[in-house]
């Protein structure tokens, strides 16, 4: 913050100025460098869940109007008992990340807007509360329609809760969404001017996440607020090529 009281140097990445002073010619796609893939990798000893596909969860999200939606959604930090049934968190993945179509090694067309179709994020959950999957962490696998169990644990809600801050409702929640950020994915093509584009396209999924919920009857407060090193422990991300930009807690409206 300089001596006025401003924070120039900060709002400098909010701003697309950037995008004037990056040689593009220098980007890992102008010199043909092969594209980072879409999903990280999976060990081959690894637990999958399969998820399944063309539910009633899904005709639901269909059938409720965008214009409700966008009404009735808010911010609900009380959650409900009740479970998400397996149906209703693939839908809800499905709307955050859902791959609808590649178009190459370099683009992929999905459920939210992404700059390029380059998709920087890889999807984590904390499952609490659902029908059919063991509390734990697991992660999403949207090109295979499945998740990857990489935790296991009944203090699952409660360590998330912890990673949080100690935000008491996050432990409520049936299932809390961790965003990571593979930033290489969108530098290939961006260089320095990836920040950005990466941060609007965080916006899109979380807004994504709240309508979506409210074709369910389910509720979500997004998370701004974390500590950085225990979410990235949690999911076992490196902090570095891999971390956390963005959490929301979900759970069945009361």
């Amino acid at each position: 913050m300089g001596a006025d009281g401003r924070y120039g140097e900060g709002r400098f990445w909010l701003k697309d100025t950037i995008r004037q002073l990056v040689d593009f010619s220098r980007t890992g796609q102008s010199r043909e460098v092969a594209p980072p893939p879409f999903q990280k990798p999976v060990p081959a000893s690894a637990e999958r869940v399969g998820l399944p596909g063309g539910s009633e969860a899904l005709r639901r999200l269909a059938k409720l109007p965008v214009g409700e939606a966008i009404i009735a959604r808010e911010s609900r930090r009380d959650f409900g008992a009740d479970p998400f049934s397996i149906e209703e968190l693939s839908a809800l993945l499905w709307a955050v990340q859902g791959v609808k179509r590649v178009l190459s090694p370099a683009a992929a067309l999905r459920s939210v807007p992404s700059a390029g179709a380059r998709h920087s994020f890889e999807t984590y959950l904390a499952a609490n509360r659902v029908e059919g999957l063991a509390p734990g962490i697991y992660r999403y696998l949207p090109f295979d329609g499945e998740l990857v169990r990489l935790a296991g644990g009944k203090d699952t809600a409660q360590r998330a809760a912890r990673a949080c801050l100690g935000q008491g409702f996050v432990a409520e929640a049936a299932a809390v969404f961790f965003w990571t950020a593979i930033p290489a994915r969108m530098e290939w093509r961006y260089g320095a001017a990836a920040y950005k584009v990466i941060a609007l396209d965080a916006g899109h999924v979380g807004q994504n996440l709240y309508l979506a919920a409210e074709a369910l009857g389910a509720g979500v407060c997004a998370i701004a607020a974390y500590d950085q090193e225990a979410c990235d422990r949690l999911l076992g991300v490196d902090g570095e090529e891999e971390f956390t930009v963005y959490i929301a807690a979900a759970g069945r409206q009361f």
